[in-house]
């Protein structure tokens, strides 16, 4: 007879209820698959009348019903926040439950805090990247023979849809924005989305199982969509790029290079033709070459899939630490610096229509050691300015950085240039 694993869910919404759904509707092959009935006793909700009314568990609005509940073996925490999770986690632990979470946020400030505080309490975490994608465990265990070599993925759909409805139906960015709202696809203040940040939280916890680093949000290189337009769309299409929000991972010796921003990526590669509200991944090991994961990212059941998936391992015993190892995976590997970071540039620049404005712009170029491979001008709707569209050499940050303060100081340009990086 299968043995009963109990649990308790703090926070009843989309996915506390697909996850609750989840195990009554699949109870049979979960219970086969996990050697043991996994039961939701309690949940903790803020507004019981917000509740999914196929929900039929006992519930509380206190989570200390589920944290001092001895009968309670996991605590599943999917309220989202930052300090108010850690705290559930904190005492989770201490008291000897296994812990589950999908909260990215939370992870990527805490998830070293909380390996440390474990020891051998299982925590899971699945759900905090790409959704449905099983990528923490293609990492953690399919991959583990492997030195990473790099990790490219699509980790957020808002934007993607974003960008793939302005590829694709010749929109600007805030038309699109609005309709991804309208879909339900976006929030109602997207900024965690659009500004690139919740992307990063997600390469932060990849990166920490790959390579051991322990980075924040603070250290590394993040940027957002909103300047987005259509002259940037038009020169991609024309060179045969597309234009994705990547998170790039990238070791090269010692270092390892985190970095979430928009980026040029070819039509033709994999990672260039997820589209829609889907996530991809590209992940690179030194052994099995590249694998691609592709799958929903966001959404009740497919995050609720990886919630039990977490769920299921636990009931088998695992006691596996939460990034998958207890030691230093390479010593003395280190985050690059931001400035050191290489890549090719495409730049937008805006200017008054007049001779000697593109000598003067390749004369700054030139200083800061940066040569132009591609150009193309577009006539402005405003009389007497130009776009200029051009891509670069391989060059580096703190270069193009420069290069850009000082074509600012010139009095042909009308407006900051934008820049958006190649990848190839």
């Amino acid at each position: 007879m299968n043995k009963t694993i109990n649990v308790g869910i703090i926070g009843v919404g989309v996915v506390g209820s697909a996850v609750v759904l989840l195990l009554e509707q699949n109870r049979e092959v979960i219970s086969a698959r996990a050697g043991a009935n996994i039961v939701i006793k309690k949940g903790v909700v803020r507004d019981r009348s917000k509740t999914d009314e196929r929900v039929k568990i006992p519930l509380t609005n206190d989570i200390n019903d589920i944290l001092d509940d001895d009968e309670i073996d996991i605590v599943l925490e999917l309220m989202g926040g930052i300090d108010l999770a850690y705290e559930v986690a904190q005492k989770a632990l201490k008291n000897k439950k296994a812990f589950v979470t999908a909260n990215k946020a939370m992870l990527a400030y805490h998830r070293y805090d909380l390996q440390q505080i474990a020891n051998n309490t299982p925590i899971g975490f699945e759900a905090s990247v790409a959704g449905g994608i099983p990528i923490i465990k293609a990492l953690r265990d399919g991959l583990s023979a492997n030195h990473i070599i790099g990790i490219r993925g699509i980790l957020n759909g808002t934007c993607n849809y974003i960008l793939t409805k302005m590829a694709n139906e010749g929109l600007n960015f805030d038309e699109c924005l609005k309709e991804a709202q309208k879909l339900g696809y976006a929030e109602s203040n997207p900024t965690l989305d659009i500004s690139g940040m919740d992307s990063a939280h997600k390469l932060i916890i990849l990166a920490s199982i790959a390579y051991g680093v322990n980075a924040l949000p603070e250290d590394i290189l993040i940027e957002g969509i909103s300047k987005i337009n259509q002259d940037d769309i038009f020169f991609a299409n024309e060179f045969g790029y597309i234009i994705k929000l990547l998170a790039i991972a990238k070791k090269n010796g010692d270092e390892v290079e985190l970095r979430v921003h928009p980026v040029m990526v070819s039509k033709n590669e994999m990672i260039g033709k997820v589209s829609g509200v889907m996530n991809g991944i590209s992940v690179i090991g030194d052994k099995v070459g590249e694998t691609m994961y592709y799958g929903a990212g966001a959404g009740g059941n497919p995050t609720a899939s990886a919630v039990v998936s977490d769920l299921i391992e636990i009931a088998r015993n695992s006691s596996s630490p939460m990034l998958g190892f207890r030691k230093p995976l390479e010593s003395g590997l280190k985050l690059k610096p931001i400035a050191s970071i290489e890549s090719r540039y495409y730049l937008r620049i805006k200017v008054i229509d007049k001779a000697g404005t593109l000598a003067q712009i390749t004369s700054i170029l030139g200083d800061n050691g940066i040569s132009i491979k591609m150009l193309l001008q577009r006539e402005s709707n405003d009389t007497g300015f130009a776009t200029l569209l051009l891509s670069t050499h391989k060059s580096n940050e703190l270069s193009i950085q420069k290069a850009i303060e000082n074509l600012c100081t010139l009095n042909i340009i009308y407006d900051k240039p934008y820049m958006i990086r190649i990848e190839e």
